[in-house]
């Protein structure tokens, strides 16, 4: 006589083999989860590394147009979560480092560092764009950025130096870019005052930051003036902002800066960005996350949600953003909603195996939550795999596959299209496909897949089908779920110490053994405590605070069943 144990597993057996439609791309909302995926081009100067940074980005004609340093071309969009690239030949200038575009008379403008070039064009989904002609005296620099005002004025912000300041002046589209006025010196370098412009991971070389990435952003007739420190190379590269009553100054500095700052999570980084307004009217964030192990500059972009408080500070969420979160189809008050998918993750250091591992690059590199480290096989053949046990049945809602091109010897304009399957399973024997990417045609290194219908599962695994030219390999397997158990207790014992050097605190709480991790947020103000900090230890060293503002701190302990915020 079979048990009833049997036959709850044949039932869930069944309602798992039905919900394995949702694997199907064209089924997934618009939901996404940083690094934004895009087919990251491989550098054409030696060394293979993907790279996308000092993003751009702009509406235009009912699309969205991205541009990065050296990519090779740009990116279009008609929702902020799927993007085609387009690759571009008419732009000469288009492998130099930090554009800027801008809509002026119903064209899109381009411009970039180097010679005075600027192009434009009315028709942005194909490579026709025609060059301008430009005075040339007219003022170019490094890390160059346009501004539009409501009167039709435009302007131009440069500067990349750890001495020069940020630079402005008024331009002359009519009259060949040329400047109107003298320029201006708008930021100058404070580090002794601002430990955020400090070099380092977590701002402790002692030596002076770039300061960089100029972008302006008006509201409320008010002048955001936005800048990127330390480095691109630090896990705190964040960007900063500066506000004025006009164009050009005088500036000073919001207290609640950095506005964009990611120090930790699986992806750090927040710096050099772009702010812009989508077609709802909602503000948002395109910056550069940091990778930096290959090579100083082997960077990624992501998109975070902003808005401007009823104190005049500007704000942007970076907390959960490298987890699944909505893209929204209206216009949506970021200041109470971030628009996380509230799904946690399930893969965190849970006991892993893989076919093969070379020294160095083991399996548990693939689920460490830490995109600097990543698993290789020992080959690219088809067969390699990887697994994790998530060590009970879950309910599991995404999967993001970020793919770490280990041993690669490519260089652009090539890409690569990877093919895998990814299965799951309950008990460890009987695998059901979950995604199916093994007639892939897409370069997709790091996609998120939502599954339309949720799977209750415990193993997961994914298998290469396809030579890879080098070893098949991940930064991070994760999946994103709930686990349905008990919360982390609310945390206690929080102890707050600043350090004679006021650029400093320190922070230490009792630990919970049932908690995966904490966020560490802080603010000037209980109300916005929207700066914050991933760990996994209850301790935190922040060395990137301002010596005159007093700081509020809480504590939020979370693990795979959820979050239990702390106490403000």
């Amino acid at each position: 006589m079979l048990g009833k144990h049997y036959f709850s597993c044949l039932f869930v057996l069944f309602i798992l083999a039905v919900n394995l439609h949702a694997n199907d791309k064209k089924t997934q909302k618009l939901v996404v989860a940083n690094p934004i995926n895009l087919n990251y081009r491989f550098m054409i100067d030696g060394g293979t590394r993907r790279e996308a940074a000092d993003p751009v980005l702009e509406y235009y004609k009912g699309r969205y147009y991205l541009f990065a340093s050296k990519s090779g071309g740009y990116w279009s969009s008609p929702d902020l979560c799927n993007w085609k690239y387009i690759r571009c030949r008419t732009i000469t200038t288009l492998e130099n480092y930090a554009p800027t575009i801008m809509v002026y008379e119903d064209e899109l403008y381009f411009f970039t560092k180097g010679k005075v070039q600027i192009f434009k064009t009315n028709n942005p989904e194909v490579d026709n764009w025609q060059e301008v002609e430009v005075d040339p005296r007219a003022q170019g620099g490094t890390d160059v950025s346009w501004f539009k005002d409501d009167d039709g004025k435009i302007y131009l912000y440069w500067g990349c130096s750890n001495k020069a300041p940020i630079m402005g002046v008024e331009v002359d589209p009519k009259n060949k870019f040329k400047s109107i006025g003298e320029r201006k010196a708008l930021i100058m370098h404070r580090p002794a005052e601002f430990g955020w412009e400090v070099e380092g991971n977590n701002n402790e070389t002692g030596k002076t930051g770039w300061n960089e990435g100029p972008c302006m952003t008006k509201w409320n007739g008010k002048y955001y003036l936005q800048y990127a420190t330390p480095g691109t190379q630090f896990r705190t590269y964040a960007d900063a902002v500066y506000v004025a009553d006009s164009p050009l100054g005088p500036f000073e500095c919001v207290d609640a800066s950095p506005f964009s700052f990611k120090p930790g999570g699986f992806i750090a980084g927040a710096g050099h960005g772009h702010t812009f307004q989508d077609k709802y009217g909602n503000y948002w964030h395109v910056a550069t996350m940091k990778i930096s192990k290959r090579q100083s500059f082997e960077r990624r972009l992501g998109l975070f949600p902003v808005y401007f408080g009823d104190d005049g500070r500007m704000y942007t969420h970076t907390v959960w953003t490298d987890y699944p979160f909505a893209i929204p189809t209206g216009k949506v008050d970021f200041s109470k909603n971030d628009c996380s998918m509230k799904w946690n993750m399930l893969s965190y250091g849970k006991k892993v195996v893989a076919s093969s591992e070379l020294p160095r690059y083991e399996a548990g590199n693939a689920n460490d939550e830490y995109i600097e480290s990543w698993w290789a096989a020992a080959s690219g053949k088809p067969g390699e795999w990887w697994q994790v046990d998530l060590g009970k049945p879950m309910v599991v809602n995404a999967i993001q596959v970020n793919l770490a091109d280990h041993n690669f010897e490519l260089l652009g304009p090539d890409s690569y299209c990877y093919r895998y399957k990814v299965e799951c399973s309950l008990d460890g024997t009987n695998w059901q496909r979950l995604v199916d990417r093994t007639a892939n045609q897409e370069d997709m290194p790091h996609e998120l897949v939502t599954l339309d219908v949720s799977v209750q599962t415990r193993f997961i695994r994914i298998t290469n089908t396809k030579n890879v030219p080098g070893n098949f390999s991940l930064y991070d397997f994760r999946v994103f779920g709930n686990a349905k158990g008990e919360l982390p207790q609310k945390v206690s014992g929080l102890k707050v110490q600043r350090d004679d050097d006021k650029r400093i605190y320190r922070l230490t709480w009792n630990a919970d053994k049932n908690a995966t991790g904490y966020i560490v947020r802080w603010g000037v103000d209980k109300k916005h405590l929207n700066y914050s900090k991933m760990v996994f230890t209850n301790e935190f060293e922040g060395r990137f605070f301002r010596i005159d503002m007093k700081y509020q701190f809480s504590v939020d302990a979370f693990n795979e069943s959820g979050v239990t915020p702390g106490n403000l």
